[in-house]
Order: structure tokens, then sequence, then C-alpha cells
């Protein structure tokens, strides 16, 4: 049976562990101009923050209402911050080891998931990152997207499946866990294209892989990209999206942990209609299709 990401963090941090995400306030080299302008066509940091997650509250502050809200439920829950907003190493090493160290300054945050781009791993930082993994839980997660260099450049990415490749195989080298993103849905890309991505994911040294459905939100330049375009996407239903993704994970090496299969932006936001399903009741539904595949 392959382990859930909820029973890897608690075997690997010894108790029931919540990631609680944060802004930093930090930018993107896609967005200030370094590497391009405008970020990704798809992107709307909106889409995944949560109220409490804002700039005008500090790290501290931050990750103390996260908890207030978790603890409701769970007194003795301990909490990992989630650099989640845009791309986390993307400043100078004093600033980012001063933004890590508070937050982990903080009661009962045991760990760091950071967010980044593969382009954004420069040596020092990792490093640094590796030091501090000696004494402290790290995960480092990787928005890839695709695997495809067409894809890529289609959604102004600004990195190479290469750049992806070289991050993740540094990263594992310095014994830090990798998480690895990935957008299903992405425009040209077929279900083959999409499912050839399970073996290129398993041939590489990651821990974990998060996927979720291309949304659509309103605004951005892939909404643009639909409208002019929309034979060129996939648009799956939550079943066909559900009896690929059974399809994916068995296709993937066991050692890997799915962390999330879905993604449910705001309905306001979406410039197609949402599926109206809770990211348990859409796992259930993978479980539901892995199971008949194995009893058939």
């Amino acid at each position: 049976m392959r382990q859930t990401f909820s029973q890897w963090l608690t075997q690997t941090l010894g108790a029931k562990t919540q990631k609680i995400s944060i802004n930093a306030g930090f930018t993107c080299p896609n967005r200030d101009g370094t590497i391009g302008t405008g970020g990704c066509t798809y992107c709307n940091n909106q889409t995944f923050n949560p109220d409490y997650c804002v700039t005008t509250k500090s790290i501290t502050q931050q990750l103390e209402e996260g908890k207030q809200f978790f603890a409701r439920k769970y007194p003795t829950m301990q909490y990992l911050a989630y650099f989640q907003a845009y791309t986390n190493t993307y400043a100078s090493l004093d600033l980012l080891r001063q933004r890590y160290e508070e937050a982990l300054s903080v009661d009962s945050v045991v760990g760091l998931v950071i967010g980044t781009r593969p382009d954004c791993m420069p040596p020092a930082l990792l490093q640094y990152l590796e030091e501090l993994s000696h004494h402290t839980f790290i995960l480092i997660e990787y928005g890839v997207e695709s695997i495809y260099e067409r894809t890529l450049r289609r959604i102004n990415r600004g990195h190479t499946w290469a750049d992806s490749i070289d991050a993740i195989r540094r990263t594992a080298t310095c014994g830090i866990p990798v998480g690895v993103h990935l957008i299903m849905g992405l425009p040209g890309e077929s279900i083959d294209d999409m499912m050839a991505e399970a073996d290129a994911m398993s041939a590489l040294p990651i821990t974990t892989l998060k996927l979720h459905q291309l949304q659509i939100i309103r605004g951005t330049a892939m909404a643009d990209d639909y409208a002019e375009h929309p034979a060129d996407f996939v648009r799956f239903t939550p079943d066909s999206y559900a009896r690929f993704i059974a399809q994916f994970v068995g296709r993937t090496r066991p050692d890997i942990i799915f962390e999330r299969f879905t993604s449910q932006s705001p309905p306001h936001l979406l410039a197609t209609p949402g599926w109206g399903l809770k990211n348990y009741e859409f796992a259930e539904l993978v479980r539901k299709y892995i199971e008949n595949d194995h009893t058939t």
C-alpha cells in the first residue's frame, strides 16, 4: 500500500504534522523582468493563498494565526512552515536565512517546506539548506509543471526541463527530500503526453509529487489562450480525471508519495466551471478506480 503524504510526515517527524502556508513577500524572476514579465500564463496566486497569508503580516503572525486555525481540532499538532507564494528562494542568502529562521523560531514549527522554481536554487543556498537539514526537516518543492519544452515556452514558464532535472538531482544529492509539482491538462498536451510524465518522474530522485488539473483563471493569459484555441486543451471531467490519475499512480515508482491530485480555486476566479469536489472526495474516487484495476 502506497503511503499518503500525511502518513509519511507522521512517520518521518514522529507526530501528526500540518503545513501552514505563509507569504514571505518574495517575487519571481518571471515577473520582475530578470527572465520575463507577466509571470506564467496561468498564474494568479490568489487562487491558493489562505486569508491569513498576506505580506502585511509578519511570518510569525501568519504562522500563529495558522496554528490557531488548526489547533481547534488538533491541539497537539506540530507544524511545517510552507513558503508557498511565488519563488521562495529568490532573494539574497542573508534575507532568505532571516525569513527561514524566523519561521523555525515559532513554537511547534518543526521544519520548512519551500516552494520554488528549478532555476532558482544557487549552490550557496543549497549548501545552507543542506546544513539546515541536518537538524530540522526540509522539503524543497519545485514547480516543474511540465516536462515538455514546447509547453514550458507556451505557458511562459521561463525555465527548461533540463533546469528541473538539474535542480532535482542536486537537491537529492544533498540528502534533502524533493517534491515536484505538475499541472495536468496544459495546452498542447495529449493524454499520452501527460501519462509519459509518470515515467519521467519515476526516473528522478523525487520523494513527493503534487498534481492538479489545469484550472482556467479569469483575467489570465491562459484564459485568452483557451478562448482562442479550446481544441488545444484536454478538459477533464471529475470521472475522466480520476481514471487518468489512477492509471498515472499505477505507472509511477511505488515509493513516490502523492501529496494531492487536485486543486480547487475560488469559484469567482474560475473562467470555466469548477468541479465542486473536496480533495478527499476526489482522492476517494481515485482509490476506487485503483482498487477496481487490481480486482479486474
